[in-house]
């Protein structure tokens, strides 16, 4: 809320098609990306940890599923992004991003070829933005479809496959970054194999009028139990994995936050989408040794956490800036991601972060600070 904005002039929370559910099992709600989401439930802890030793439900509906359809869908969203769309195989999926023509992220998403048409899960704070850029940068022969009466649960954890396989058949076949269409209560649901934690999981877009049926069928599980926000939060940290509007904005771009794996060898050659001339000139940076900042990981002595704003100094000269911080449960120690000065990013680099008056030692870690346990195949 801005500074001359009356609490009646801000815009109204949504509500998630699980809002009645959360609050029955005694969620805690707070206002996120426009929602009113659940932040925990029995605590953030425990539900963290529960999610590394079991398997957790997440609720994700306020993120943006979007379809693109039409003759030559792939070749223009490809103009858009740094990915390689046009030889994306039916059921599989691709982390990508939209980017400005400085090479600014925009927002980080996931595409999948569905078959019928190109999927879309972009961020729920930026979603309509998102939907503006692609509406304003794609011809009018590529629908454009918003399915917001569609609700998306992560079931995530090492016995999610188990869990889902058991309800849904079939589902545990997939593997990490595949997806594909399955029956379930009379109908269809789409299933990726695929999460924010780290830990192998699961995503489900399923109609509105049949999630709660669906979220009941998973927590009567003994293996599942519900989690919030915060949990996944913490979890997606230990994993190194960016959060957009934080690790990532528009004043960020891919190289400097360390998403270079997003950029295809053959994008990167042949250009051709949004941004490419700015993110060509960061690449030459990394091969002069003249990159500018770098997005790293940071591990904190002691148990106080450096959040996001935190400033980072070697010696009494600031080098960086923290955009990511907390404690970490399966660590026991605080971590955190900051961008900082290139010649400080070094693994072992000492430096410290200043929280509170007091600089903490810190040392640049690599991540992510959890290994990640996707599922691949046996």
């Amino acid at each position: 809320m801005s500074d001359n904005e009356t609490p009646e002039e801000a815009e109204p929370l949504g509500t998630l098609p699980l809002d009645a559910w959360h609050r029955k099992l005694g969620a805690r709600m707070v206002p996120f990306a426009g929602y009113e989401m659940p932040i925990q439930y029995d605590g953030i802890v425990a539900e963290h940890n529960w999610t590394r030793e079991s398997a957790s439900l997440f609720d994700v509906s306020h993120m943006g599923q979007l379809a693109l359809k039409g003759e030559g869908a792939a070749h223009e969203l490809e103009r858009l992004l740094p990915g390689a769309i046009t030889n994306l195989k039916p059921g599989k999926m691709r982390y990508s991003l939209l980017l400005t023509e400085a090479g600014g992220i925009i927002d980080d998403l996931m595409v999948t070829n569905t078959g019928p048409h190109l999927a879309l899960v972009v961020n729920g704070a930026c979603k309509w933005d998102d939907i503006a850029h692609l509406r304003e940068h794609l011809p009018d022969e590529i629908t454009l479809t918003h399915f917001d009466d569609f609700a998306l649960l992560a079931l995530q954890g090492p016995k999610a496959g188990e869990v889902l396989e058991q309800l849904i058949p079939g589902t545990g076949e997939l593997t990490f970054m595949t997806a594909g269409l399955f029956e379930y209560g009379g109908g269809h649901i789409w299933v990726s194999r695929a999460g924010y934690t780290g830990e192998d999981g699961f995503e489900i877009a399923v109609h509105e009028s049949k999630v709660e049926v669906l979220a009941d069928a998973l927590i009567a599980d003994e293996r599942v139990e519900p989690a919030g926000l915060g949990a996944r939060d913490s979890l997606r940290l230990e994993a190194g994995l960016p959060l957009y509007g934080h690790d990532l904005t528009t004043n960020t771009d891919p190289v400097s936050a360390d998403l270079a794996f997003a950029l295809s060898k053959k994008r990167r050659t042949e250009g051709g989408f949004h941004g490419h001339k700015a993110v060509t000139a960061r690449l030459a940076d990394i091969e002069a040794g003249t990159l500018a900042t770098k997005r790293v990981g940071l591990t904190l002595d002691g148990r106080m956490p450096a959040r996001e704003g935190a400033e980072v100094y070697s010696g009494d000269t600031k080098v960086g800036t923290v955009t990511s911080g907390g404690f970490s449960p399966t660590l026991g120690t605080p971590i955190a991601m900051a961008y900082i000065d290139t010649e400080h990013t070094a693994e072992g680099t000492a430096l410290e972060c200043e929280v509170r008056g007091k600089r903490l030692p810190a040392t640049v870690t690599p991540m992510p600070f959890v290994p990640h346990r996707y599922y691949r195949g046996n």
